[in-house]
């Protein structure tokens, strides 16, 4: 059975699930998404997820056609038709069909759709060795240009930023803001430990608060960790304990060399396989179950 699309009411099969040319979320990437995970039967953090959706259209002043709970029973609905336990849910809504200007007011209906299919962002051997980063040239969107904050479908700046990190050579790229200062990876969240201290750099900077990166800051402290909102540079990061990274698809992967720094040991170290067991076991208790 092939994979079904949940596209705006209703489920379709993947080949019917199409946009218009004239929508603009895909002539101007005007339009909001969260990638989330189920794990078991259960959609790990789904209402948080939904807050953050509301969150980001509200800023762009985009109507979501669904409430909360509709959205709630629409995942659910799309995992169960794809007979999904382990999954990576693309919640997407779009401006909706429009003209080739810009403005939004021609775009009557926003476009909502929901993919759930399997997802390997990395292979097993990353986990037990870690990733290579390195800093790239490409500098985060300013907050008050378009803010990192907004989970909008263009992203431009962490696509750039990928390319340069596969042109090196290298697993991820690490982003600096304007000022210098280490902001995120183009698609995960960046943490640091020196002690018995965890870092990870402050909203105002120029990240996304992520919602794996904010259940990592949890468990941390409960596994006797103080954690610090910082700003930081990057050589706080060569000079780190551990590093590792998070994110919905990722997770928590070490860190283990940065601009050719060797970081630690230069192999996955205690604390961040003691958070990465600890993050698993999360997984299946806090969601929705389906």
């Amino acid at each position: 059975m092939g994979l079904k699309i949940y596209m705006n009411d209703r489920l379709v099969d993947k080949d019917e699930a199409v946009v218009s040319v004239f929508d603009h979320g895909l002539l101007y990437g005007d339009g909001v998404f969260e990638g989330i995970r189920s794990y078991n039967g259960l959609v790990f953090k789904l209402r948080e997820h939904l807050d953050r959706l509301f969150e980001s259209a509200r800023t762009l002043m985009l109507r979501i056609p669904m409430s909360k709970e509709e959205l709630v029973k629409a995942t659910v609905l799309t995992l169960r038709a794809n007979h999904l336990k382990d999954a990576y849910i693309r919640l997407v809504v779009t401006r909706g069909v429009g003209d080739l200007g810009l403005d939004p007011r021609k775009c009557p209906k926003p476009t909502l759709f929901i993919i759930a299919d399997k997802i390997i962002l990395y292979p097993k051997e990353y986990y037990d060795k870690g990733l290579v980063l390195a800093t790239v040239s490409t500098v985060r969107n300013h907050p008050e240009a378009l803010n990192p904050q907004l989970k909008t479908l263009n992203y431009l700046n962490n696509i750039l930023a990928k390319i340069e990190a596969t042109n090196a050579g290298v697993d991820e790229a690490i982003l600096l803001n304007a000022q210098g200062y280490v902001t995120e990876c183009t698609g995960e969240n960046i943490f640091f430990i020196r002690g018995k201290a965890a870092y990870t750099p402050p909203p105002y900077v120029g990240i996304l608060k992520g919602i794996t990166r904010a259940v990592v800051m949890r468990i941390a402290r409960e596994n006797g960790l103080s954690v610090h909102e910082e700003v930081f540079t990057r050589h706080d990061l060569y000079t780190a304990d551990e590093v590792f990274l998070t994110g919905t698809a990722a997770e928590i992967v070490p860190v283990v060399k940065i601009d050719n720094r060797v970081i630690g040991s230069g192999r996955p170290e205690a604390m961040t396989l003691r958070l990465m067991k600890e993050f698993k076991k999360s997984t299946l208790k806090e969601g929705v179950s389906y």
